[in-house]
């Protein structure tokens, strides 16, 4: 069955869709992208996991057009397999430690809270609330002025439109414009932290050494725009999507409100009912058998997370929301060699600001039907307006 990933019906809602094509076959042939798609859980998990199916960056080309763009990938970790992925996620985890996640609880929530207190008794979650939020938390993570901060948002966006399937060459035009821009300012920060070191992340990766390692200017440039890019732009689309579920499950927001202590697998059930990320794509550096189909080397596959986290297989009742679902092995974050570093971030992020809604408004409602993205890789909404009542 073929997919149109493009077709506003499909963006609106692609679960029925995804449906249908992991009962035809876990793993099957796209034709329009010329690529494997794998929908079945295990074969997801098996693309993600597999060290045969790699992220093998190629320059988009011309590469002389691309270059902006081209060197914020090849330089960062998720698109390289080992030894360079090894080397550049053990230099920056060292310096993005769980611990110091953790130590930003309170500081999230103090913002999340006062972000709050701004609002109307009308006003649009991302816009006021979720979008903020993320930004400030990953700025203030790694250390960019909040003078500064407004531009970050607007790159990011512009960056990862260009993930999607067929972005057009007025996508690719913005997005080569922001690469180049956000680059020359992460240079410039990097170089005044370097003057004057400060409690911050892009001060340690300048600083992080192993033995004699160190990260490149272009690698280190590279990293902290993965980070600020896949931090706050997976956060929002997250809380977003996240909170229209739970709104239009009344019965389930009841039951987190009754008890507080389901709001890690509440959060948890949000990434998975509708991921903020859908494809994921590998290629494969040998001939590799996925659920019994042979995928040649040289062949990319698609690891379609949402049809994944709906796979009945795994999931009771896969397409029912339930914030106290356990276990919930979702993939929402990845998994294997790629799994997502910034994940202690969102998780903390997507409780705290849950959280700050549930205590700030006896009701939350939904007040217009929420403003979709027109994308299908990057999931989330524009606009979610909400009327808070006492």
């Amino acid at each position: 069955m073929d997919v149109d990933f493009t077709d506003p019906g499909f963006v609106r809602d692609p679960y029925p869709r995804l449906a249908r094509l992991r009962e035809q076959a876990p793993v099957s042939w796209h034709e329009p992208t010329g690529r494997w798609l794998a929908a079945g859980h295990a074969a997801v998990e098996a693309v993600l996991r597999d060290r045969r199916l790699g992220r093998f960056w190629r320059d988009r080309e011309p590469a002389a057009v691309y270059e902006p763009f081209n060197l914020l990938h090849r330089n960062q970790m998720m698109e390289n397999e080992p030894p360079v992925h090894t080397r550049l996620r053990s230099l920056v985890a060292r310096a993005f430690t769980r611990g110091h996640v953790e130590r930003l609880g309170p500081a999230v929530a103090a913002e999340a809270t006062a972000l709050l207190e701004t609002t109307g008794p009308e006003f649009d979650l991302l816009a006021e609330v979720a979008e903020p939020l993320a930004v400030t938390v990953i700025a203030e993570l790694l250390g960019v002025p909040p003078a500064d901060r407004h531009r970050l948002r607007p790159w990011s966006a512009a960056i990862v439109r260009m993930y999607e399937v067929s972005p057009s060459p007025q996508t690719e035009a913005a997005a080569l414009t922001a690469s180049q821009e956000f680059a020359d300012y992460l240079r410039d920060l990097a170089e005044r932290r370097r003057a004057e070191p400060r409690d911050d992340l892009v001060s340690r990766l300048v600083a992080v050494r192993d033995g004699t390692d160190r990260l490149s200017a272009d690698e280190l440039v590279a990293s902290a725009i993965l980070l600020l890019n896949a931090g706050h732009e997976a956060s929002v689309n997250a809380l977003g999507g996240g909170l229209v579920a739970l709104l239009r499950h009344p019965d389930q927001l009841a039951r987190l409100r009754a008890d507080r202590g389901l709001l890690p697998a509440a959060t948890e059930e949000m990434i998975r009912y509708d991921p903020p990320l859908h494809m994921f794509v590998r290629t494969a550096a040998a001939d590799v058998e996925l659920a019994g189909v042979t995928v040649p080397a040289g062949a990319e596959v698609a690891a379609l997370l949402g049809a994944a986290n709906r796979d009945p297989a795994v999931f009771t009742d896969p397409d029912t929301f339930d914030v106290g679902r356990d276990p919930n092995p979702h993939v929402g974050f990845g998994a294997g060699l790629h799994f997502c570093l910034g994940a202690p971030l969102a998780r903390l992020e997507l409780r705290t600001a849950v959280a700050a809604l549930l205590d700030h408004a006896a009701r939350l409602e939904l007040a217009a039907e929420p403003v979709q993205r027109p994308t299908f890789v990057l999931r989330g909404y524009t606009a979610v307006h909400l009327t808070k009542r006492p």
